[in-house]
């Protein structure tokens, strides 16, 4: 009986041990957003909001189905995410202090969030509608918009765009043309670190697009790296970039043409995926905390929001 009951207070620690570190600090939380006093994430296939100063995290969505890509409307009120319900995925939107969420996309292929216009009255979405496809893959993505009243979607310009950023005043965007994983079933997830220190056919540089002559120009110019997932905050352009063989946070000044690498200690950024009052959004390998950095100080909150704190 001794060793049976050895290998039981062996294996009641471990469940005990497992069940504090939990408590203590919620891991593999991704796709954050931030809007002005909130923060929203996806864990366990459901999306969360937590207050930017830190507590417990309240859930938005409790469904079988799986939710992603929370993206906060410009004046924080509204969430846009991305959900798969019935083998089918399209965007969804709703209040951030919950309630019934509002489907806005009903093609039969992928739709993604990617963001809001400035004026917070349409949705931006990735799909490849409209689209040829590949033999052997899915066909390319260009970037759409839908209004939050519902109506049917209209393109943007641009002849291949997996993500991207309006400018403030709307008459600009910046863009990554393609996804980093060239697999079909990978493209709408955005995860840059799944291919780290690719230098073959598919780097590019961000791009900005003019939107009333399409003119276009390239950050930077040439680029012989990974870069991926713009943001644009006042006349910076900031985006994730593994330039120095790890992901990180870049600024590229639209002023002085200059970028600047944002994350001194080298964190292998995962995703970067939204700004307000000019902080960012990051997500990190180290069991996936969610860190808030100052767009104007470099200065990082170094907070996770938890379900259990």
């Amino acid at each position: 009986m001794l060793p049976v009951r050895s290998f039981v207070s062996a294996v009641l620690l471990a469940v005990l041990s497992v069940a504090s570190a939990t408590a203590q600090s919620t891991r593999l939380l991704r796709h954050p957003s931030v809007s002005h006093d909130m923060v929203a994430f996806e864990y366990g296939g459901d999306l969360w909001v937590v207050p930017r100063t830190g507590g417990d995290a309240r859930r938005l969505t409790a469904t079988p189905s799986f939710e992603t890509d929370p993206q906060f409307s410009p004046d924080g009120s509204k969430i846009a995410y991305t959900a798969t319900v019935g083998g089918n995925t399209d965007v969804y939107v709703i209040p951030v202090t919950g309630g019934e969420p509002k489907r806005l996309t009903y093609h039969p292929g992928v739709d993604a969030v990617r963001g809001w216009t400035p004026d917070g009255r349409r949705v931006i979405f990735a799909s490849s509608r409209g689209t040829v496809p590949t033999p052997g893959t899915n066909s390319y993505l260009r970037l759409w918009t839908v209004s939050v009243d519902g109506d049917m979607p209209e393109m943007l310009p641009m002849p291949r765009a997996y993500a991207g950023s309006f400018s403030a005043d709307g008459k600009r965007m910046a863009y990554q043309e393609l996804s980093v994983p060239i697999f079909a079933a990978m493209w709408a997830q955005s995860e840059a670190s799944q291919w780290r220190r690719y230098r073959g056919g598919r780097t590019q540089a961000i791009r900005v697009m003019n939107l009333g002559d399409y003119s276009e120009e390239q950050l930077p110019p040439g680029a012989a790296s990974n870069n991926t997932d713009p943001m644009w905050i006042g006349n910076t352009i900031y985006f994730l970039s593994d330039r120095d063989n790890t992901v990180n946070l870049v600024a590229y000044n639209l002023d002085t043409a200059t970028s600047t690498s944002r994350a001194r200690r080298r964190p292998r950024t995962r995703s970067s995926t939204s700004k307000a009052a000019r902080f960012i959004s990051l997500t990190s390998h180290r069991g996936n905390p969610i860190r808030s950095r100052s767009a104007s100080t470099e200065t990082s909150r170094g907070r996770s929001p938890s379900c259990a704190r």
